[in-house]
């Protein structure tokens, strides 16, 4: 732990740090609120953090810069939660009022919102298809030879199938078989899918064995159903372009990509930093990561990445109030 004093001047250095990517001196460091002593003892204190790690000094006579453990310890004593304000805010508040339509569609918007909010690049990924139970099946006639299967899961994703029609099938039938579908397959798990039963009639259940039999194709995993939004940032954010290509291939790799997100979380945090995310060409890269649920089920994670001298407050603030509002969306259904 460090005393009172060293604290401040470390996140005096960070704070500055962060704003201007450029090393700290005294001067700017007595300048910052909470900082009121001399430089000379500024410098004393500057170095001895140094000395144990929070800071180095990249150049002789150059001021000093946070390390992975300084900016650890800003991220782990940050005073108060930042919340959104003013446009920010508007701007979730607004998306969530107009978030209609298909999940897959919402979440890729989510991830545009989450870069736009930050300047970071964001992740969402999407709930696994074979987790979420099934909320309602319908079958609607399209043409006379062709019905679609419509399916609605708990996490809000709809699935559509094209089913073929016997001839002279009628509305009767379809009406029936979507009736027999919905009594015997609500609440069900992709996973576990139960026998239905037999209606009596064999056009009917042989329509509903085509619905069963295209429920049951494989679906996509997980690692398939990663959004990534805001690489423009990413490539604006480092000055080596060795560094902006290291990152760009990593969130190329969506497995990759889904396993880091699920790896933090499961750790206990909320923010990666450096080595902390596991991943070597990650290391001068930050992860903030939140899940989004639905009754304290997790059914995805979304995410932010960006240098290690990203604005820590602002983008704990966007990935908490997104990750809300984006559980209540689904639970809305």
């Amino acid at each position: 732990m460090l005393d009172e004093r060293k604290a401040a001047i470390l996140r005096a250095v960070v704070e500055e740090y962060i704003e201007t990517a450029q090393p700290v001196g005294s001067g700017h460091v007595a300048a910052a609120p909470g900082v009121d002593v001399s430089s000379a003892t500024i410098r004393n204190e500057m170095a001895q953090l140094e000395t144990d790690g929070y800071l180095l000094q990249p150049h002789t006579s150059a001021g000093r810069v946070p390390t992975e453990k300084g900016y650890r310890f800003f991220v782990d004593h940050l005073r108060s939660p930042m919340r959104l304000q003013g446009q920010s805010a508007l701007q979730v508040r607004a998306f969530f009022e107009r978030a209609h339509g298909e999940v897959e569609e919402m979440l890729s918007a989510t991830g545009r919102l989450l870069s736009n909010l930050t300047d970071l690049a964001s992740v969402v990924v999407a709930p696994m298809a074979s987790e979420a139970t099934l909320r309602s099946a319908q079958l609607v006639g399209l043409t006379t030879s062709t019905a679609l299967a419509v399916l609605v899961f708990s996490d809000g994703t709809v699935e559509k199938h094209a089913i073929e029609l016997d001839p002279d099938m009628g509305e009767e039938r379809l009406a029936a078989a979507t009736a027999h579908l919905s009594a015997h397959l609500a609440g069900a798990g992709r996973s576990s899918l139960p026998v239905i039963p037999a209606t009596g009639d064999d056009r009917t259940d042989n329509l509903v064995g085509r619905v069963m039999a295209a429920m049951a194709e494989p679906v996509r995993t997980e690692a398939e159903h990663v959004f990534v939004g805001g690489t423009a940032q990413v490539a604006r954010a480092f000055d080596a372009i060795e560094t902006v290509r290291a990152v760009l291939g990593i969130l190329e790799q969506q497995y990759v990509v889904v396993t880091l997100l699920r790896d933090v979380l499961d750790r206990g945090l909320h923010v990666a930093i450096g080595s902390e995310t596991g991943v070597e060409p990650l290391a001068q890269c930050a992860l903030v990561v939140a899940p989004y649920e639905i009754e304290g089920e997790r059914l995805g994670t979304i995410g932010v990445l960006g240098p290690t001298r990203m604005n820590y407050p602002q983008a704990l603030a966007a990935v908490a109030v997104v990750s809300d509002r984006l559980s209540d969306r689904l639970a809305e259904g």
